[in-house]
């Protein structure tokens, strides 16, 4: 979800929003079975985390559709993927962390760590780097893009070029050893390759279902990330192919 310090009743309202954004506190109330009083108090508070923006009568998520939709989507993996993602990284790390809901997620495992210099461009990282004092957040300017919460553009990749770290964790639309990385948006493959370029390794963090499907832009080919975190539902036979191609794949 967008953030995972909820309780489980603001989760419940969180997903009927996302649901229905016109729903009321009377809806909510009797969907729930919880006095107004108490959907009020969660909808304030789901506010003060920048979750919900407050409305004339209820709430609308804070988050741009698409967003909220890929949020609700393969929640397990993509958990998975980032916990293990975050496991590659070290005390005193530099790592890039590209936009994306599995690539933002990584930051949320990464407690426990000391030191780590996080570049990136997506504002889903934020809460957590807000959580956690050891991280150092520098986060890139450029256009906003609400559908990815990312910035993007010639501003966004200048900046990207004044930092080399050893780790940049990037996602895709959809991967294949034919077609490598793509994506739907042009910006945003343009962001892709600026982090690979200013990384020592450049992992790819991606779930199952995003195996052999093709974006409307190229990126790279796969051969130029140095390693694949995938999930455990991905086909053996998909995974045989990418082990044959000597594609170091990690699934979980």
């Amino acid at each position: 979800m967008v953030n995972q310090n909820l309780s489980e009743r603001e989760h419940d309202i969180l997903e009927l929003l996302m649901d229905n954004q016109t729903a009321s506190v009377a809806d909510i109330s009797r969907t729930l079975k919880v006095s107004p009083v108490t959907v009020r108090a969660n909808l304030n508070s789901l506010a003060d985390k920048g979750v919900v923006v407050r409305t004339w009568g209820g709430a609308a998520p804070a988050f741009h559709p698409e967003i909220s939709e890929r949020q609700r989507s393969r929640t397990e993996q993509k958990m998975r993927i980032a916990r293990a993602a975050a496991a590659l990284v070290q005390d005193g790390d530099t790592i890039m962390i590209e936009a994306g809901t599995t690539t933002a997620l990584i930051a949320r495992y990464l407690f426990g760590k000391r030191d780590i210099y996080v570049v990136t461009n997506s504002t889903l990282v934020i809460p957590y780097a807000r959580a956690n004092p050891a991280l150092r957040l520098t986060l890139v300017g450029g256009e906003f893009r609400p559908s990815s919460e990312s910035n993007v553009g010639p501003i966004a990749l200048e900046q990207l070029e004044r930092f080399h770290v050893r780790l940049a964790f990037v996602g895709t639309d959809g991967f294949s050893l034919l077609n490598g990385l793509s994506t739907h948006l042009v910006e945003g493959a343009e962001i892709v390759k600026k982090m690979a370029a200013q990384a020592d390794r450049a992992i790819l963090v991606a779930d199952s279902s995003k195996y052999g499907k093709t974006g409307f832009v190229q990126v790279l080919p796969l051969r130029a990330v140095s390693s694949i975190v995938s999930d455990v539902e991905l086909p053996a036979e998909s995974s045989a192919e990418l082990t044959e191609a000597g594609i170091d794949l990690t699934l979980v």
